[in-house]
């Protein structure tokens, strides 16, 4: 892509040039310099360089020939030159050196010089996107996916971007439209909107012009309409009423335009929106699902890189309310464009600012709508591979009820300068993993069958897990609520319902803890630990078995009933209160009534029952006498063991 083509830096490259040895030449380059007309650019001040000249000018003004025409391994080769000299120069060529490094794929070499930029430059945005993730490139890999994207059969050898669908038609821009009057920046035809109509198969073909009404003999590209279709919003140069607007240094600029289909089934009522104006940018757009907001791309007073993606309300009529920067969690000193929001609400865009491939990365916000909205954090996330590549990606489309989508790139194997390119939308699967855990020991299970269920309680896939203690159940679907379910023999079963998101290849974990019911009768358990029995508490000053510890003392009579060999003895504690002696005596008041309890009441022959009173002397906390402690603190030393003394 040539990245200002379509984008909108324009008028930001004119730079004065300075005078040298070859001045003749170099003036006759600089006209065609200061006019963008970058094919022609080159062409002369390659003839120079390659006679011997050198300077930081030179190698700048034809770095950026080849950088602004995407001929990314020419620019990478000047610029090269260009740090070569050791001289001072613009910190915003360290940054480009390293775009058309990636777009070589020597990202090593790429990240040293984006190095050296953010060490300079460090409040940069694009310098803090670099070095909050050094490993970029491995990030991009996890989210990278394999699926096919294919060179769609209507592109042509000339500049083919920018897809939207209207009605059973794919709307796109192209220069394929051969005419007399070419672009000066790459020789190529304006470009115009065209329709090519979906097939059966699903393909698309009869390419036609869109409209001749929108279409005039200027730039006219990235069209996006209203849900009903009755309006649509297009991106063309400053060309209103059959007359070509500049602005003082002669710039022609993007702006954007609306359209309302008539009822002799063309479009006319073509209108510019408020805001364009002849001294900045507006371009394309994309309206939201709803049908009350447009996204687009912008360079307008208050934009902070060289172009900036914007949202504005759209009212009933159509016309546009007051347009809104989306802020520094998107926009970065470079340029952010080709704005997208899908029907979830989604936001799509690409930039060169931020760590990607190369060139104009395709970035998403999932959930964009909801989440600006209310002011909730947003997360940046790079669409990944096969999507995005070392090349310029942008111009990203999706029909989530057809599963199609599209996107544009300029990448290695296409059959012109851009191409559009299609793959149809995978189906969203995921993952669900964890461990199972013994819930007291919270060493790792073996052998427990792990379940799964859907929502209906029907049984999907089950396995037994191994020494590892992991389960997975694989190719799930998103946004769908499963109930995961472990069951071994002598445990407990546990169960937990678990939602799945709606990011594809998404692994979601779910840890579950099951509890030991067979009881290890050793000599020396502790039966109150064994079976998470509830503390045996006593009143201040009390021994009387109170209710609710006749409920665990039952647990204790029944395990004694089946199990007749076993013989226990009983510890019984008192908190720190009191004196010693007195504490003495109350903790064996309270073993003898617990022993008559479990003779009395659980029938317990008393030669299988022994038990001393400890007083303060084992307190199971800090709450000595010189402690302050709260009185729930005090309780848990009022308590009695359970000792299996023989078995």
């Amino acid at each position: 892509m040539k990245l200002n083509k379509y984008i909108l830096l324009i008028g930001a490259l004119g730079l004065a040039l300075q005078s040298y040895s070859q001045e003749g030449t170099i003036k006759r380059a600089a006209k065609d310099y200061d006019k963008f007309s970058y094919v022609k650019t080159s062409e002369v001040l390659l003839t120079v360089a390659n006679e011997g000249y050198k300077s930081v000018d030179l190698f700048q003004k034809l770095g950026n020939s080849f950088y602004f025409n995407n001929k990314m391994e020419e620019a990478s080769k000047w610029y090269g030159e260009l740090m070569m000299l050791n001289e001072d120069v613009d910190l915003e060529y360290y940054y480009r050196y390293a775009q058309t490094l990636k777009s070589i794929k020597n990202y090593s070499e790429a990240d040293k010089w984006m190095q050296k930029f953010a060490s300079i430059k460090s409040d940069d945005l694009r310098a803090k996107s670099f070095t909050s993730k050094l490993d970029y490139l491995s990030s991009i890999e996890n989210v990278s996916e394999n699926f096919a994207v294919e060179n769609m059969d209507i592109n042509t050898e000339y500049s083919d971007f920018g897809s939207n669908q209207y009605k059973n038609k794919l709307v796109f821009s192209s220069s394929r439209e051969l005419t007399e009057k070419l672009y000066k920046w790459n020789e190529q035809p304006y470009l115009e909107l065209f329709t090519a109509t979906r097939q059966n198969d699903g393909s698309y073909a009869n390419v036609e012009k869109f409209d001749d009404v929108i279409n005039t003999k200027y730039h006219e590209s990235t069209a996006s309409f209203l849900p009903n279709d009755r309006i649509v919003y297009f991106t063309r140069n400053n060309y209103y009423r059959k007359r070509l607007k500049r602005d003082g240094t002669g710039i022609n600029r993007l702006q954007l335009y609306r359209a309302i289909f008539q009822k002799n089934g063309s479009w006319g009522g073509v209108k510019s929106v408020h805001f364009n104006s002849i001294n900045y940018s507006v371009a394309h757009p994309s309206v939201n699902a709803k049908g009350d907001k447009l996204y687009f791309a912008s360079d307008m007073p208050g934009t902070q890189g060289k172009s900036d993606i914007y949202v504005v309300g759209i009212n009933e009529d159509g016309t546009l309310g007051v347009p809104k920067n989306l802020g520094m969690i998107i926009n970065t000193e470079d340029q952010e464009t080709f704005p997208y929001i899908n029907s979830k609400g989604d936001l799509y865009y690409s930039s060169n600012g931020l760590n990607g491939l190369g060139g104009l990365d395709i970035y998403m916000i999932r959930d964009f709508e909801e989440k600006f909205s209310s002011n909730q954090p947003l997360t940046v996330e790079n669409v990944g591979k096969p999507i995005n590549s070392s090349k310029d990606d942008f111009g990203y489309y999706e029909n989530l009820g057809t599963k199609e989508g599209f996107f544009t790139s300029n990448r290695d194997g296409g059959k012109g300068d851009d191409d559009i390119y299609s793959f149809k939308i995978p189906d969203c699967l995921q993952n669900i993993d964890g461990f199972v855990f013994d819930k007291k020991t919270k060493d790792l299970i073996t052998g427990a069958t792990v379940r799964l269920y859907e929502e209906s309680d029907k049984e999907v896939s089950s396995m037994i897990i191994g020494v590892d203690g992991k389960y997975m159940f694989s190719d799930l679907r998103c946004e769908k609520e499963y109930l995961v379910r472990v069951e071994k023999e002598n445990y407990s079963t546990d169960e937990d319902r678990i939602v799945t998101t709606d990011i594809r290849n998404q692994t979601v974990s779910l840890d579950l803890e099951i509890e030991l019911e067979t009881i290890p009768l050793t000599k020396g358990t502790n039966l109150r630990e064994a079976i998470n029995l509830n503390p045996i508490y006593f009143d201040l000053d009390k021994f009387n078995i109170r209710i609710d510890a006749e409920i665990e003392l039952q647990k204790i009579i029944a395990i004694l009933k089946q199990y007749p060999n076993i013989k226990i003895y009983i510890k019984s504690h008192t908190d720190s209160r009191a004196t010693k002696a007195y504490n003495d005596i109350l903790s064996s008041k309270r073993n003898v009534s617990i022993i008559k309890y479990l003779v009395n009441i659980g029938g317990i022959d008393t030669n299988r029952l022994t038990g001393k009173g400890y007083g303060e002397r084992q307190l199971s906390n800090k709450c000595a006498n010189d402690v302050k402690c709260l009185e729930e603190e005090h309780q848990q030393n009022r308590r009695s063991d359970f000792i299996i003394v023989e078995n």
